[in-house]
C-alpha cells in the first residue's frame, strides 16, 4: 500500500488533487481511499489531506501518520509546519519550490528522495492563476509512478469541464519538469 499525505492551504486545491488521484487510481482497478483532515476550515489555513493506493481492499480508515510520499503545494509551509514529520527514511517528499532539492534537505533535515518543481509558475503561465492541485499532480505521477498520467484524463475533465485541457497542460508539464535528487 502507497500512502501519501498533501500539505497545501485551504483553497490551493489539495482536497481536489487527493480526490482526482483517488478516482484515477480507480479508474486504474486499484483500491483507493482519499480524505482531507482540516483545523479552522477556512481560506488559506494549513491543511493535510491524505490518499492510500493498493492493489488490494484498504481496510485502515485513520490518518497517516507514516507516509511513503508527502507532496507540498505551498512552500511557504516549510518551517511553519513540519511537513517531512513521519515520512518514512526510504520514502518521496515532493515540493512546490523554486529552491533546489539540497536546500530542502538542509532546511528540513530529510535525507532521502526530494523532487522539486516550481508548480507555482506552471500553474500562472498555464492556468493564470497560482492553484498547483493539477500541476502538483503531474510531479507526484512521475516521481512515485503511482497512477499512471493517462488516468487522470477522465477525472479532470469530470472536475474542470471547459479547463480540463489547460489543467492537463499544467500537469504534463510538471511532470516533465520535476527535478528528482536523491540526498544521503
Amino acid at each position: 500500500m502507497i500512502e501519501i499525505r498533501w500539505h497545501g492551504r485551504g483553497g490551493q486545491g489539495a482536497v481536489t488533487s487527493v480526490e482526482m488521484l483517488a478516482l484515477a487510481a480507480i479508474e486504474e482497478g486499484k483500491y483507493a481511499q482519499g480524505f482531507p483532515s482540516f483545523g479552522p476550515e477556512r481560506r488559506g489555513a494549513p491543511l493535510a489531506a491524505f490518499n492510500r493506493v493498493n492493489t488490494h481492499q484498504i481496510k485502515v480508515r485513520s490518518n497517516i501518520y507514516n507516509p511513503d510520499i508527502v507532496v507540498v503545494l505551498d512552500p511557504g509551509l516549510i518551517g511553519l509546519v513540519n511537513v517531512a514529520d513521519g515520512l518514512k527514511a526510504k520514502g518521496i517528499l515532493i515540493v512546490n519550490t523554486t529552491k533546489t532539492a539540497e536546500e530542502i534537505s538542509r532546511i528540513l533535515n530529510f535525507k532521502g528522495k526530494i523532487a522539486t518543481v516550481d508548480a507555482t509558475k506552471i500553474a500562472r503561465e498555464e492556468l493564470g492563476a497560482p492553484i498547483t492541485n493539477t500541476t502538483m499532480l503531474g510531479a507526484v505521477i512521475k516521481a512515485t509512478g503511482v497512477i499512471k498520467l493517462d488516468s487522470l484524463k477522465v477525472p479532470i475533465e469530470h472536475r474542470f469541464g471547459k479547463l480540463a485541457g489547460r489543467n492537463m497542460k499544467a500537469l504534463k508539464r510538471a511532470y516533465n519538469e520535476v527535478k528528482m535528487s536523491n540526498i544521503n
